[in-house]
C-alpha cells in the first residue's frame, strides 16, 4: 500500500476517524473521494461538508457519547452524518430502511438514541407515520430529521445539514474524542436470533480497514465500487473505511441492483468490486452481463458468506484476468479480519477464506476452549485491534462473545490448515446432528451449487423423530430449469457420506435475504406435508 501521512503498519489506530479524514483532506485536497449520481466530491469538499454537519449536531445540543440513529440509502449525506458524528464524539446507530416497527422500536430504544435521521418514505412505506407512532414510547428520542420530506412538521435534513460551520466549536468537541471511543453501534443482522448492538470504536474500524488495505495493496488510484449498505461493515469499513485509509475513491451506489452495477462499470471504471455471493449470482443471471467491459477491475472481493466453488469459476469467467479474493469479517470484528493472500489461485480461493490479516491473531478451539490440531474442526476465534468493544449495554451477551483474554468468539466452525489457511464449515448454530453425526451445511451447499441447474441453495437442519435432526435443502433453479429433487439427492450421494445428504429438497423461487444480502436461514421453514 502506498503510505500517506500518519498511515503505517501501526499508525492509523492512533488516530480518530475525524483526524484521519482531516489528514486525507490536507494531503489530497483536490483528489476525488466520493462519486455519486455523476457528482465528484473531493476530500477537501467532503471534509468541509462534515464540519457543517458536525455544527448542526452541536446545535441540537448533542454531546460526547450521545447516539444518533440513521436509516437511509447509501449517499454522501449518509457518510457526512457518520463522519460528523465521529468528529465530535457522538455515536452513530446504523439502521436499515428494510426494518419496520419492531426493529425501529427495539434499536432506537435499546441504544437510547437522541436523534434519528430517516427517509420520509421509501418503497411505498411511510416512515413519518412510523416514527410519529413510536416517539411517544421512546423518551430519549428528541429529534426526528427527515430526508425528502415536505411539510411534515419535522426537521428536514437539507435545512439542518447546511449551516455555516462553527470550526472552533467542532474542534473543541473533537479534542475530547479518543481512538478508544465508540463510533458506531451496528446491530447484528439477526440471522440466528435477537439483534445485538456491536460497539465499534474509532480504533477497531480503522484497524480493520488498514489491515485490509495492506493485504489488497490498495492505493490512492483505486476506485471502490460499493453496492453494499453503509449500515453494514461491508459498506462502512470494507469499502468506505479502506478507501479513506488508502486515499482512494468510493463510487457510492444507493442500493444493489445488477443494472446499477453494470452502468457503473461502464461509466466510473472502478478498480475494485465488492459483493456478497448472492449479489454476484444475481449479476451473472442478469441480462447484459456477457457484454460488460470489465477491464478496469483488478480485484473482485467476495465477502459475507462461504464462496461456493462453482460460483467462483463463474465470477472469474465474467471478470477475466481479475484477482478474486475471499474476505471474511463480521460486525464484531469491525470489518475484515481474514482475506485470501495475493498468491492464492482459484482452487485456494474456492477452498479457503484466506489467512488472518495485519497483526491480528486467529486460533481454532474446541468446546472447552482448547486449541485443536491443524485440520481439525473447531470454533474460529480472532484477537487484535479490530475487535469491537462488546455489545451495547449487554454485559452478559458480551461476555459470551468477547472473552477476557481479548479473543472474539466468532461462532463460525472452521478448520485451519498448517499454513494458516482457514476453511469455513458453517455457523456453530447452523450445524445439525443427524443420528449422532455432525453435519455442516456449507459442505453440502458447495456441492449442490455445482449442479448445472442450481442457481442458489441453502441447507438447514430440521427435527426428525428417527435421527433427531436431518437436512432440508432449499433450491432456487436457474431461470427456465426444472429440477427433480431425486436427481439432486443422487447428485449428493455420489460425493457425500450418506448422513450428509439432505432428506428433503424444497424448490423455491427465491431465498430470504438479510439487508446485507446474506441468506437469512432463520426465515426458512419447510412446507408441511
Amino acid at each position: 500500500m502506498t503510505a500517506l501521512p500518519n498511515v503505517t503498519a501501526t499508525g492509523p489506530t492512533a488516530l480518530t476517524l475525524g483526524q484521519l479524514l482531516r489528514e486525507r483532506a490536507q494531503a489530497r485536497p483536490e483528489a476525488t473521494f466520493l462519486v455519486h449520481n455523476g457528482e465528484e466530491i473531493s476530500y477537501a469538499d467532503f471534509d468541509a461538508r462534515v464540519d457543517r454537519v458536525a455544527t448542526a449536531w452541536l446545535s441540537l445540543g448533542l454531546q460526547h457519547g450521545d447516539r444518533i440513529a440513521i436509516a437511509g440509502p447509501n449517499s454522501p449525506d449518509w457518510l457526512a452524518a457518520y463522519m460528523a458524528s465521529a468528529r465530535i464524539g457522538t455515536v452513530l446507530v446504523t439502521l436499515n430502511l428494510a426494518y419496520r416497527e419492531s426493529e425501529f422500536r427495539y434499536m432506537l430504544g435499546q441504544s437510547r438514541a437522541r436523534v434519528v435521521v430517516c427517509e420520509a418514505e421509501a418503497d411505498g412505506f411511510d416512515f413519518v407515520a412510523l416514527l410519529d407512532q413510536l416517539k411517544g414510547d421512546l423518551p430519549d428520542l428528541e429529534h426526528i430529521v427527515l430526508t425528502g420530506a415536505q411539510g411534515s412538521g419535522h426537521r428536514r435534513w437539507d435545512d439542518l445539514a447546511h449551516p455555516e460551520p462553527d470550526v472552533e466549536a467542532v474542534a473543541a468537541a473533537g479534542e475530547r474524542v479518543t481512538p478508544q471511543d465508540p463510533a458506531v453501534i451496528l446491530y447484528t443482522s439477526g440471522t440466528t436470533g435477537k439483534p445485538k448492538g456491536a460497539t465499534l470504536t474509532h480504533r477497531s474500524l480503522i484497524a480493520s480497514a488498514a489491515a485490509q488495505a495492506d493485504r489488497f495493496e490498495q492505493t490512492p488510484s483505486d476506485v471502490f465500487l460499493c453496492p453494499l449498505p453503509f449500515n453494514h461493515v461491508g459498506g462502512l469499513t470494507v469499502a468506505f473505511g479502506s478507501a479513506l485509509v488508502s486515499g482512494g475513491a468510493v463510487h457510492v451506489l444507493p442500493r444493489f441492483r445488477p443494472d446499477l452495477v453494470f452502468a457503473s462499470l461502464a461509466s466510473v471504471r472502478p478498480t475494485i468490486l465488492l459483493g456478497v455471493p448472492t449479489m454476484y449470482a444475481m449479476m451473472l443471471g442478469a441480462e447484459g452481463h456477457d457484454d460488460l467491459d470489465t477491464a478496469s477491475v483488478r480485484l473482485c472481493i467476495v465477502g459475507g458468506s462461504n464462496l461456493e466453488p462453482a460460483l467462483a469459476e463463474r465470477i472469474t469467467d465474467m471478470f477475466a484476468g481479475t484477482r478474486l479474493a475471499n474476505l471474511y469479517g463480521l460486525s464484531e470484528s469491525s470489518g475484515a479480519c481474514v482475506i485470501s493472500p495475493a498468491e492464492d489461485d482459484l482452487a485456494a480461493v474456492s477452498r479457503s477464506i484466506g489467512t488472518i490479516i495485519g497483526d491480528f491473531e486467529a486460533r481454532v478451539v474446541d468446546g472447552e476452549g482448547s486449541e485443536v490440531a491443524s485440520g481439525e474442526t473447531g470454533e474460529l476465534q480472532v484477537r487484535g485491534a479490530c475487535v469491537a468493544a462488546g455489545y451495547w449495554e449487554m454485559p452478559e451477551a458480551s461476555a459470551q462473545t468477547f472473552l477476557e483474554s481479548g479473543w472474539l468468539a466468532t461462532g463460525d466452525m472452521v478448520a485451519m490448515e498448517a499454513d494458516g489457511h482457514i476453511r469455513v464449515l458453517g455457523r456453530q448454530k447452523e450445524m445439525y446432528v443427524r443420528g449422532g453425526l455432525n453435519v455442516y451445511p456449507a459442505e453440502t451447499e458447495n456441492l449442490l451449487s455445482k449442479h448445472p441447474w442450481v442457481a442458489m441453495c441453502a441447507v438447514i437442519g430440521i427435527p426428525e423423530p428417527t435421527f433427531g435432526e436431518t437436512g432440508c435443502a432449499f433450491i432456487v433453479p436457474v431461470p427456465g430449469a426444472t429440477i427433480d429433487p431425486e436427481e439432486l439427492r443422487q447428485w449428493c450421494r455420489a460425493s457425500l457420506a450418506a448422513y450428509k445428504v439432505p432428506d428433503r429438497f424444497v424448490i423455491v423461487d427465491s431465498l430470504p435475504l438479510t439487508p446485507a444480502g446474506k441468506i437469512r436461514k432463520v426465515a426458512l421453514t419447510p412446507p408441511t406435508d
